[in-house]
């Protein structure tokens, strides 16, 4: 398990959790360098003085605020903290919601939070259960490396999860976007369209299971570096430029529709 990359206190009402924040996501596992093409020997990013020309070293970078144009003031790590000491501590709920109110664009990052110390785990749990009966999720903000933070409090089977969420001014507005507005029939859509399309998903409908869920792209690739690895060589890949088509193609929905839904009837009554 990661290190806890906060510490803090859940404040519900009165009750206050002592608690970590811990990362809930894996690094990526393929990670690559940047190389020298002349002999493969790895290239370094610098932080370079604009004036000297020199490389800094990291002990010497700080955070400045530039207030004027080429005028800066200098933010320490105190100066973060003495802002506001109580929102730099504290995951502070105001508001309990449904969490199918919540859209999914505004879910940006999951956390973990684990009690802080053995005398947090009852009141730890009490909130996991309460919210769990419940079928509400706290708002909450919380303040992680200088930067204020939207957050939902989310129970996980035995776990309190922290979801980081997205301000509302860090979307973008789909009216900037060309897309298909009106009614069904103005559209161009008709009634069998609809229906044949309905029944597809209907053919569709599971269960989630996470297992489902293959990164084959991943796989391929590290399939592809393995054998660079043992062989030096790469096998051509297949042309795949064709298999999409560019736009301004007619395509025939309906029939595309009745052949989705034949085949996974066909395949449900198979299993």
């Amino acid at each position: 398990m990661p290190n806890a990359i906060w510490r803090g206190d859940i404040s519900f009402g009165l009750v206050t959790v002592p608690v970590e924040l811990r990362a809930a996501e894996e690094p990526r596992t393929l990670a690559f360098k940047m190389l020298d093409r002349r002999n493969l020997a790895p290239v370094k990013q610098k932080r370079v003085n604009e004036v000297t020309g020199e490389e800094v070293p990291w002990d010497e970078v700080v955070k400045g605020f530039e207030y004027e144009p080429g005028r800066f003031v200098v933010i320490t790590e105190d100066d973060f903290r003495a802002a506001n000491v109580g929102a730099t501590k504290t995951i502070d709920i105001f508001a309990m919601v449904k969490a199918e109110e919540i859209p999914l664009i505004y879910f940006d990052k999951p956390y973990f939070l684990a009690p802080a110390t053995p005398a947090a785990r009852k009141a730890y749990a009490i909130l996991r259960e309460t919210l769990e009966a419940s079928g509400y999720i706290g708002l909450a903000y919380i303040v992680v490396r200088s930067r204020q933070h939207a957050a939902a409090l989310v129970p996980a089977g035995d776990a309190l999860m922290l979801e980081m969420l997205r301000f509302p001014h860090e979307l973008r507005d789909v009216a900037d976007l060309d897309l298909p507005v009106g009614e069904p029939s103005d559209l161009g859509i008709t009634d069998k369209e609809l229906k044949l399309a309905s029944q597809l998903v209907d053919a569709m409908v599971d269960h989630f299971d996470p297992a489902v869920l293959k990164d084959s792209y991943h796989d391929d690739l590290m399939a592809l570096i393995r054998r660079k690895v043992e062989t030096g060589e790469v096998e051509v890949p297949p042309d795949v430029s064709g298999e999409r088509a560019e736009g301004g193609e007619v395509v025939d929905i309906m029939e595309l529709l009745k052949r989705s839904v034949e085949s996974r009837q066909a395949a449900r009554k198979g299993a």
